[in-house]
């Protein structure tokens, strides 16, 4: 009998589960017409408004939702604002993670539960690794606040999985795609190269460092990982394990901006501007994404250079729309 599938997603009105819902509701759903997709979140378009710092709120999520399994994306994702907000950070990224783990063990054992980490986690392993990609096995040596929070609740979801918890642990590298906001790079190289295309900003474009290497995902790729920790019958070589989403290879940001620059057409001015320079810099980043492959059979499809158009795209109609 086909296992029925009601799948929670915490986080779902961000920039990720905005995907999420779409990779569930227009393909997934073509395959199982039953799927039920469950929401909550702090906005108002969430099925149920939950705030995953509250015990009591998270108990009551569970209890009422009965999920098969749980896509828990709800935190304080970025890392500037995680530096600037460190005790909300703690609260939302380990304090929440740790309320809805163990409501899921008490009142949804059999659930999933889908844990997206980052690998902001490794921090100072990707500087051990000199410039190859890190395994899962590499240890979490974070080196800002988010990726701190972020490793605290990898090893506490890694824990829990030996008390029972159905544990599935993500650590997806730098991903971007439409709609995501100018607090990440690429989107925020695009931004201003839209602004400029309309006339709204002079040719000049603000960046912070250049040099450094980071591996790069669409977040199209990334969702369609999360669906299937989520839909898959059988999750055997899953449960318990934890799995980078990664292309394998690291790409210098010079080089990001240098094709969004050559896609627009534009002539621009570059300017290093201090306040988007970040702490301790680590000098380039990338995943081994062989775990994830041989698991489940998931891989990137979607190429950089369509993702950078598809940014900058859908950055020129927000624009357009001011």
């Amino acid at each position: 009998m086909p296992r029925e599938h009601r799948i929670l997603i915490t986080g779902a009105s961000g920039f990720v589960g905005a995907w999420l819902q779409r990779e569930l509701h227009e393909r997934r759903l073509k395959q199982d017409p039953d799927l039920v997709v469950l929401t909550a979140g702090q906005g108002d378009a969430s099925d149920w408004k939950t705030d995953i710092t509250d015990r009591d709120q998270v108990t009551a999520l569970i209890r009422d939702c009965r999920p098969t399994a749980i896509i828990h994306l709800a935190a304080i994702a970025a890392p500037a604002d995680a530096r600037k907000m460190p005790q909300r950070a703690w609260g939302v990224n380990f304090q929440g993670t740790m309320n809805l783990a163990y409501a899921t063990m008490e009142l949804a054992p059999e659930s999933r539960f889908i844990f997206v980490g980052s690998s902001e986690a490794y921090g100072a392993s990707f500087i051990d690794a000199a410039n190859a990609p890190v395994m899962e096995s590499a240890a979490l040596k974070p080196m800002n606040v988010y990726g701190a929070t972020k490793a605290a609740a990898d090893v506490l979801i890694g824990q829990l999985a030996y008390d029972g918890l159905k544990s599935i642990r993500f650590r997806p590298f730098n991903h971007t795609g439409p709609g995501q906001t100018d607090a990440y790079v690429v989107s925020a190289f695009a931004k201003q190269l839209a602004e400029i295309s309309v006339g709204a900003k002079t040719p000049r474009i603000s960046v912070g460092n250049l040099s450094a290497f980071r591996d790069f995902l669409d977040v199209r790729d990334v969702v369609r990982a999360y669906a299937d920790a989520a839909l898959i019958e059988d999750v055997s070589d899953m449960l318990g394990g934890v799995f980078n989403l990664s292309s394998g290879r690291s790409v210098q940001i010079q080089s990001i901006l240098d094709r969004l620059i050559a896609v627009s057409g534009l002539d621009v001015e570059v300017e290093i501007d201090a306040q988007r320079l970040r702490g301790p810099e680590i000098v380039a980043a990338s995943g081994d994404n062989r775990a994830a492959l041989a698991s489940f059979g998931w891989k990137p499809e979607i190429e950089l250079s369509r993702t950078l158009g598809d940014v900058l795209e859908d950055w020129k109609i927000r624009v357009a729309r001011r």
